[in-house]
């Protein structure tokens, strides 16, 4: 994250471009878009995946200060968090595992080892094991790889979460969506000035209530069909009330609160296999417990009980646009 002129938080680009496909990657996330298209696509038999411990901590103290994602280790001791606070943190929470080939320790290690030493250690990582290098970083390009350049080996190859006719409101929908919504959070939470705060909330409640209207109106935020922007939309609604109402300052709406866009996120969290993609004790982990600017000494509010409404009927079966 990198700060604007006016204290407004801002995303790096990124510049790894997907090289070639087969069945040799790994993916090395707890980026959740990713995860969710794995298991909505049936992937899981093709594409590994190893998820890193969800608290950061210092890569390489002896040389630096940079804070990063570490793979779990089932075997070390406690930890608290950068400043020796809070916690004790487990060395691995379940389904934290250790890098899988060469022993690394960090996220960053795999960056180095694929000569990238930009400093932006990001995660996913779709890692090409035979090459031994990274095709991609970008949640969105390696979604898109997901969706069609693996289908000989899916399960559920049908299932086209790009599809040509529906292109265009898909990424019209992305367009305004990223800015307002998914990096919306983030700009209101990492904001170092009220001036850029105030602006950064005004559009994020402006997008959270067209969301509403139109989940008002229509099954899916980019028609009547499920499509990749309704994932890349969920994650953010999914960690909208545990995380960024509290910690990112978003408290102007709330997803239990609005009824349109809470049985459109249990509809997608009841999808065959999304749930178990869900683990929100490490979300909330790793936002609450990574950034001590945030949270000096790392406590971790115990929250509403979202999850429970996520398991409750939905009424979006019946829903069709007007246009249908």
């Amino acid at each position: 994250m990198q700060l604007g002129g006016t204290g407004s938080a801002k995303r790096r680009e990124l510049n790894f471009l997907p090289k070639r496909e087969d069945t040799t990657y790994l993916l090395h996330m707890l980026a959740h878009r990713t995860l969710i298209t794995r298991a909505v696509k049936g992937l899981e038999g093709v594409i590994s995946i190893t998820v890193v411990h969800p608290i950061w901590k210092f890569t390489k103290p002896e040389k630096d200060e940079h804070q990063g994602w570490i793979f779990g280790d089932p075997d070390g001791t406690e930890f608290s968090n950068t400043k020796g606070l809070g916690g004790p943190f487990p060395s691995a929470f379940p389904g934290n595992e250790p890098e899988p080939f060469y022993g690394s320790k960090s996220i960053r290690e795999l960056y180095e080892r694929a000569k990238d030493t930009d400093g932006k250690y990001s995660v996913p990582i779709l890692w090409d094991k035979e090459k031994e290098t990274i095709v991609s970083n970008e949640s969105s390009e390696i979604i898109r790889m997901l969706n069609s350049e693996f289908n000989q080996y899916a399960t559920n190859p049908d299932l086209d979460l790009y599809p040509e006719g529906l292109r265009d409101a898909i990424n019209s929908v992305n367009e305004w969506v990223y800015p307002a919504i998914n990096n919306g959070v983030y700009r209101c939470g990492f904001a170092t000035s009220q001036e850029a705060y105030n602006q950064a909330i005004e559009e994020l409640t402006e997008a959270f209530d067209r969301v509403d209207e139109i989940l008002q109106n229509q099954r899916f935020i980019a028609g009547d069909t499920f499509t990749e922007a309704d994932i890349r939309l969920f994650v953010t609604l999914l960690r909208f009330d545990e995380v960024y109402t509290v910690y990112f300052k978003t408290n102007t709406r709330s997803v239990a609160h609005a009824p349109s866009i809470l049985n459109y996120c249990r509809e997608i969290y009841q999808m065959p296999g999304v749930a178990s993609t869900v683990n929100m004790e490490q979300i909330k982990a790793h936002y609450y417990c990574s950034h001590t600017k945030l949270n000096t000494y790392s406590i971790i509010p115990k929250g509403a009980e979202f999850m429970k409404l996520l398991s409750e009927k939905h009424n979006r079966a019946g829903l069709r646009s007007n246009d249908s």
